[in-house]
């Protein structure tokens, strides 16, 4: 994702000022913030037990910094307070997919649909490739909650991990009579890298801490405007 990012925005006469990989594993928030003060944003695709120390890194030199890694969200508290506290700006999501972004908005009308209809079940599967570790996805989770909060009841969730499936997410509303089906399927990263980018281009000079499906339709909204 960190290459891909970087070929991207290059393509968009960005420039990638530090690029950061495992072999910085063991550097403290200090040592990282150093290496950081000269960028005007910080984009991470790493590892949940990274997320805590390179948020602290990007408060302490003063980067906003978009999160795009999942199975951290446990920590979703602890991380708001450290960027509030030192006035900071992180813009994190399950899923930087644009694609993915219109799909959680999709998947909520065919739940307002659904929610007079008790005679549908709805339910939500997922599938990644074998090396993906958290399961379900954090896209899964939030579209079970985005579909549960417009049907008004729970929304079981199935996963698998297996060979080199590429990332797909289906909604389902299952009856005696028929059933409806809502897929998106990942063909390649490129999706992420693209949304990342909108996002970085749209935190800098914000404070506080943000969710990026929430933040989606001021994003594009300005991405229009300047146009």
């Amino acid at each position: 994702m960190g290459q891909l990012v970087a070929k991207l925005a290059s393509e968009q006469g960005l420039e990638v000022a530090v690029t950061l990989t495992s072999r910085d594993t063991n550097r403290i928030p200090g040592d990282l913030a150093n290496s950081l003060y000269d960028c005007e944003v910080a984009i991470d695709f790493s590892v949940a037990e990274a997320v805590l120390r390179n948020v602290t890194a990007c408060t302490l030199a003063g980067v906003p910094l978009v999160e795009g890694t999942t199975g951290w969200h446990a920590n979703l508290d602890e991380v708001s307070r450290i960027v509030n506290e030192a006035d900071g700006a992180l813009i994190y999501g399950a899923n930087f997919s644009v694609g993915v972004q219109v799909f959680y908005r999709i998947a909520a009308r065919a739940g307002e649909l659904f929610s007079d209809l008790e005679s549908y079940d709805a339910f939500i599967e997922e599938a990644h490739h074998k090396r993906k570790r958290d399961a379900p996805s954090g896209t899964a989770l939030q579209l079970g909650e985005i579909v549960a909060a417009h049907l008004g009841r729970e929304v079981p969730i199935a996963s698998t991990r297996a060979g080199h499936i590429p990332g797909t997410h289906c909604v389902g509303f299952d009856s005696a009579a028929d059933q409806i089906m809502l897929t998106h399927t990942a063909r390649s990263r490129e999706g992420f890298a693209a949304g990342a980018l909108l996002a970085a281009r749209w935190i800098v000079g914000r404070k506080g801490v943000y969710e990026f499906s929430e933040a989606f339709d001021e994003i594009l909204q300005e991405r229009k405007s300047r146009r």
